[in-house]
């Protein structure tokens, strides 16, 4: 068991990969040239997110666009139960909001931080963690 004042460390976790199509591949490897890359609709520019083949809105195929990799943790909860032995507990999972569009909001860890300073409205920035040929988005507080 994991001391609750010890930040979890994800970098040699394993995790279930998702499957990489052609709708979210972009999203998923992006991380290999150090961009965020989220759909974005250019007819009625709107950021798509999860990934679709079309947006929700209008139905124009969107396009992947690089985004700042800051925003806000909207919402969080802290994972005590430890589901898989070879992941560490405790752990967070938040609700990140990016800076580009407050209606934009990814689901990754918050680390590099101790779970119990985790707060909504804390400013984070992105970070990447790859494995195999995925780069999985992850946030850390603004330094």
């Amino acid at each position: 068991m994991s001391d609750a004042s010890v930040p979890s460390d994800f970098s040699h976790a394993p995790r279930i990969l998702p499957p990489l199509d052609d709708t979210s591949r972009p999203y998923w490897t992006g991380g290999a040239e150090g961009r965020l890359l989220i759909a974005h609709c250019a007819a009625c520019r709107r950021y798509v997110h999860p990934p679709r083949p079309v947006c929700p809105t209008c139905g124009t195929d969107p396009e992947f666009v690089a985004v700042s990799g800051r925003g806000t943790v909207f919402t969080y909860t802290v994972c005590h139960q430890q589901f898989n032995p070879s992941v560490p507990t405790p752990f967070v999972v938040a609700l990140i909001e990016l800076s580009e569009d407050a209606g934009t909001r990814l689901i990754a860890n918050v680390v590099d931080c101790d779970p119990d300073a985790v707060y909504s409205g804390m400013p984070v920035e992105l970070r990447f963690q790859q494995q195999d040929d995925v780069w999985v988005p992850v946030f850390a507080p603004v330094t």
